[in-house]
């Protein structure tokens, strides 16, 4: 039941919205905005994280489904990327474009460049393409060059195009100003655990690997394991800290985001898993399972989840996030899953029945951002747009998907 709710959603609701609702036909590739209340916005500027979401989800649901409309959108995302995304001079991708395709804000941020990863290794996954996977692997080397911190250890923000220092390592105007973060490391974890997992795949099936690259990527996946659970972890609370100094001092306060926390445990166990190691996945295991009964503090009576509060000042975002409630879902299925935890299922299926309730927009397509906890729906945000894609949404159905075959 459960995994048949989840495909009519990925199908009719999700994936049927970008693909009639958001293709770009004069200007190829896809629009870069729809605002909350359904308004397109054909001249908006084309966001780079939108872009590589946009590749993997149609390349992840093609490689699931087997609809080849998904492949035309996956192909038209990839061909869109390579065109106009990727520095070509320099290297990495674009941070911004406009509505045209020309560069408007060419910052190298790693976050960014890790997406643009994920998608071309799930193409890659999906299609056997020698292209996509080229360039999944020449990313991967500039987040290397460019962004890993050989004396600390761990991956800055943000460089300029060239590659230079950058004073605004910052991701969006809502964080804050540190040159590392847990949210660019968990977007680096998952697009190197699956390009390593498409690297073994691409061998099983006698596909010609770089043997060089894949020892590359495994010893960073093995590096950034480590990282979480040595350095982002609070060994206290066992929530994921958010924000870091050079050498690893937690910067902004004591801050929880609670839907990064259930995000983070299932993908720290992803990335164990797909590693192979057994001495790695024994210390991974315990971790998963206390992060992700860390994050039940922001977990309301509803089965939504809450977005993140700052324990400094008392603030809390109690909004109830798209993107948080589709992670809590496919977090506590992982812990089901592996764990044969019943809690873990049902909470997994009340949040889901929060997301029919509230959140799934049954009109227009795809999810509204959030509501209030009064129920207020939010349509100021945008329905799609620089951060609203179709990935955490379509993931988590997919995961269900997958998971229960």
């Amino acid at each position: 039941m459960l995994k048949q709710e989840m495909r009519e959603v990925l199908e009719n609701n999700i994936l049927s919205f970008w693909l009639n609702k958001m293709q770009d036909y004069e200007n190829r590739g896809f629009y870069g905005q729809m605002k909350g209340d359904g308004t397109l916005v054909p001249t908006a500027n084309k966001g780079g994280i939108l872009n590589a979401r946009i590749l993997w989800s149609f390349s992840a649901a093609y490689r699931v489904l087997g609809n080849p409309e998904y492949l035309m959108a996956a192909t038209r995302a990839k061909d869109y990327i390579l065109e106009h995304f990727i520095d070509k001079e320099f290297g990495g991708i674009y941070w911004e474009l406009d509505y045209q395709g020309k560069p408007v804000d060419t910052k190298k941020q790693f976050y960014a460049i890790g997406f643009a990863i994920y998608g071309l290794s799930e193409y890659a996954r999906a299609t056997g393409d020698e292209e996509a996977m080229l360039y999944a692997i020449r990313l991967f080397h500039d987040i290397e060059d460019h962004s890993f911190d050989h004396e600390y250890n761990g991956y800055i923000e943000a460089c300029t195009r060239d590659w230079g220092e950058i004073a605004d390592m910052r991701l969006s105007e809502l964080d804050a100003n540190y040159p590392k973060s847990q949210n660019t490391h968990l977007h680096i974890i998952e697009p190197y655990a699956n390009l390593f997992r498409c690297m073994n795949e691409w061998e099983a099936k006698g596909k010609t690997v770089d043997a060089e690259a894949k020892a590359q990527v495994e010893d960073a996946l093995r590096n950034i394991i480590n990282i979480f659970t040595d350095k982002i972890l609070n060994p206290e609370t066992h929530h994921l800290d958010l924000f870091f100094d050079m050498n690893w001092k937690r910067g902004a306060g004591q801050l929880e985001s609670y839907g990064h926390d259930i995000e983070c445990s299932w993908l720290m166990h992803e990335a164990a898993l797909v590693l192979g190691d057994k001495a790695v996945l024994d210390k991974v295991e315990p971790i998963v399972k206390l992060v992700a009964e860390a994050s039940t503090k922001g977990i309301n009576p509803d089965g939504s989840m809450t977005h993140e509060a700052n324990l400094d000042t008392g603030h809390v975002d109690a909004d109830r996030h798209w993107w948080v409630q589709a992670e809590n879902v496919v977090g506590w299925i992982n812990i089901y899953e592996h764990f044969d935890d019943q809690n873990a299922l049902d909470r997994a299926v009340e949040c889901w029945q929060y997301i029919k309730d509230n959140l799934i927009d049954h009109e227009l397509g795809e999810w509204y951002w959030s509501r209030d906890p009064e129920g207020k729906l939010n349509t100021t945000d945008d329905h799609a747009g620089f951060w609203k894609c179709p990935y955490h949404n379509s993931r988590m159905c997919l995961e269900i998907i997958e998971r229960f075959r």
